[in-house]
């Protein structure tokens, strides 16, 4: 399957992600800020970002990342609040290639990056 970089500080949705997502044969490296995602980011297939606590950091991040092409090869996959439209948007103007509700991400983590390797091969 693939290596899936999650940057999620929240302790018990990252690992309820890492356990999702191990459990679909995916292999997660765990990560807590954006010097971990850099060092991460030459073997990972996937990127799933946090978008519910610095959000406006977060996507300008994964932007500037993907301007200076370090994303060659990479999927991004960020998730948000459900109330927070302004995130969403700003996620999708910064370049991810899909953004979901937390709730969505929580129900269909694997199908998500299922897809985005499956677009990334297609």
């Amino acid at each position: 399957m693939a290596l899936v970089a999650v940057l999620c500080p929240d302790l018990l949705f990252g690992s309820k992600l890492e356990g999702g997502l191990t459990a679909a044969g995916h292999t997660v490296d765990r990560l807590d800020d954006e010097a971990g995602v850099r060092a991460s980011l030459a073997a990972s297939e996937v990127l799933v970002v946090d978008l519910t606590d610095d959000a406006v950091e977060r996507a300008a991040m994964v932007e500037a990342m993907g301007a200076a092409g370090e994303l060659e090869g990479v999927r991004t996959l960020g998730f948000y609040a459900h109330v927070d439209v302004d995130v969403r948007r700003r996620a999708e103007a910064a370049g991810f290639d899909l953004v979901v509700p937390r709730s969505r991400m929580a129900r269909e983590m694997a199908a998500l990056v299922e897809r985005l390797l499956s677009d990334a091969s297609g």
